[in-house]
C-alpha cells in the first residue's frame, strides 16, 4: 500500500473493530503496528482478506491479529512451502536438470541456490528425495515467516548450459516453469552477482597482518 491508501486502510481496520471487538478500541500504536504490517501489500488484497475472514465461521467471529490476515492472503507458510516443492518436483520430473529454468517464484530459486542449485537435484537419489523435499520446505518455510525477500538468481543454470559455457557455446532459453509472464519478470529481477564474495588478499595486506607481530618481537 502507498501512504494515500492509510486512511481508507484505517477505516477497514476501524470498521472490523467496531463489530467484532466494540469494547476494545483500538490506540494509535495499535493501528500504527498494523499498518507497518500490512503496508508491504496492496489495498484490494488486504480488503479482500478482512473480508473472508468476517467470512470465516470457525473464527469470524473473533477481531483478527496481523498475522491471521497475513495468512488469509498468503496461506500458511506450510502451505505455500508444500506449493512451491510441487513446482520444483514436477520441474524435475518433466524438464529435467539438463535444462536450466526459471520459477514463476523467486523464493525457489534462492531456496534451490542456497541448497546447492538446480543440477543438484539431478544427483539425488529416490532414497534422499524426501530429505531434500523436507529441507527445501524447511528452507522456503523460514524465508517466508520471516517476510524476507532475498536475492535470487535470476536462472536455474542446468547441465547443459554450465557445459556450454566452459566451451564458449550458446545456449537455449531457459524453461519457464508455472506462469510464463511471471516467471520472466522473476528473470529480470534477479542477479547474477554472488551473494558471498571471495578475494586473495594483496601483499599489502598480509604485510599489516604481519607487522603487529614484527613490532612485538
Amino acid at each position: 500500500m502507498q501512504p494515500k491508501d492509510y486512511d481508507d486502510f484505517v477505516m477497514i481496520l476501524g470498521a472490523t473493530a467496531e463489530l467484532l471487538a466494540p469494547t476494545r478500541p483500538l490506540s494509535n500504536i495499535a493501528i500504527g503496528m498494523w499498518w507497518n504490517v500490512m503496508k508491504p501489500y496492496d489495498l484490494p488484497a488486504v480488503r479482500q482478506a478482512f473480508d473472508r475472514h468476517m467470512h470465516n465461521p470457525d473464527s469470524g467471529q473473533f477481531m483478527p491479529k496481523p498475522a491471521d490476515i497475513l495468512k488469509m492472503m498468503t496461506g500458511s507458510t506450510q502451505d505455500s512451502a508444500l506449493a512451491a516443492w510441487s513446482k520444483v518436483d514436477k520441474a524435475v520430473r518433466q524438464v529435467g536438470t539438463w535444462e536450466s529454468v526459471a520459477f514463476d517464484d523467486a523464493l525457489i530459486h534462492r531456496v534451490l541456490e542456497d541448497m546447492g542449485g538446480w543440477t543438484m537435484l539431478g544427483m539425488k537419489t529416490d532414497h534422499d528425495w524426501p530429505f531434500v523435499a523436507k529441507e527445501f520446505e524447511n528452507r522456503y518455510r523460514g524465508y517466508r515467516i520471516r517476510n524476507e525477500t532475498p536475492e535470487y538468481p535470476p536462472v536455474l543454470i542446468g547441465l547443459a548450459q554450465a557445459q556450454n559455457a566452459q566451451e564458449n557455446r550458446e545456449s537455449q532459453a531457459p524453461v519457464l516453469i508455472g506462469d510464463a509472464t511471471t516467471a520472466a519478470r522473476v528473470m529480470q529481477g534477479g542477479t547474477a552477482q554472488p551473494r558471498l564474495g571471495f578475494e586473495r588478499a594483496s601483499a599489502g595486506d598480509v604485510a599489516l597482518l604481519a607487522a603487529p607481530e614484527q613490532r612485538a618481537a
